[in-house]
Formats: structure tokens, sequence, C-alpha cells
């Protein structure tokens, strides 16, 4: 994938480039064909390597970082889902409320917040549990699901 680091030399970084894959699922077509190439990257290799970094989440759309450096290397962080996703698979819910303050799509209890902020913890910014529950709770509000106790 990657060539290492010597030490003492630490690689300048290109760009910085942020997609949304589903897992196992890269492909060179759009996007990733389009974003990596434009930076000379080989898409066939960063496609082999997402996919078998992420076949254990088939189908679950991913946020990923990718790092290009200027010798057109490259490093790659799988971030969790996002919330909305994990919200959605969690109450069965096809999509969310086009307009949430009026119309109410669906209910989610708060074990169920629990266990989405325990899995989303790393990418939050909560110093807590509490603190990650109110985040995915918002969330929820901004679809139209109620958070019942």
């Amino acid at each position: 994938m990657t060539k290492p680091v010597k030490k003492g030399k630490a690689k300048k970084i290109l760009v910085g480039i942020k997609l949304q894959i589903p897992g196992g699922q890269a492909n060179p077509a759009p996007p990733v064909g389009p974003a990596l190439g434009q930076h000379g990257l080989n898409i066939m290799e960063f496609c082999r390597a997402f996919n078998e970094r992420t076949k254990d989440q088939m189908g679950t759309i991913l946020p990923i970082v990718i790092t290009v450096y200027e010798d057109r290397t490259y490093t790659f962080i799988i971030k969790t889902p996002p919330a909305s996703i994990l919200i959605k698979k969690a109450i069965n819910l096809q999509k969310g409320s086009s307009e949430p303050q009026k119309d109410k799509v669906g209910e989610i209890k708060r074990s169920q917040l629990e266990e989405i902020a325990r899995l989303k913890m790393p990418d939050l910014n909560a110093n807590d549990l509490d603190a990650a529950v109110n985040i995915i709770a918002g969330t929820a509000n901004s679809m139209g699901v109620i958070v019942i106790e």
C-alpha cells in the first residue's frame, strides 16, 4: 500500500481527500476515480486495499480520509458510518423526514442511542458517553425521529 517512512524524513502532504464509499464496494467509477486520478494515484490499488479492509461492513456507507503525499503515496483512514445511517439502520427507517419539526417518522430508544454513541465515540467530539448520546439524539431529532426513554 504505502512505503514506510524513513526516520528523520517526514513526507510532505500534498492534499487530503474526503469521500464516502459503501464498504467493500469501491470501484474506479465516480467519486473514487476522479478524486484519486487527478492526484496521480493508482486507483485500482486503492480500491483493492479499501475493499479488503471493509469487506466485513459490506454496503454500509463509510467516510474515509485519504492523505496524499508529494511522492504519490497515500494513506487512508476509515471512519465510523454517519450517525444518520446508524439511526436509520437501528429503527428500520428508509429515510428521514423532509420536515423534521412537523412530520415525525419514527421513535428510537435511549439504549439504542447509547449503542450508536459507543460505536461513534472515536469520531465524536465528546468527553463522555452522555455527551455522545446527546450528539446522536440531536441527529435523530433533525431527522424527525423522536427519542423515547
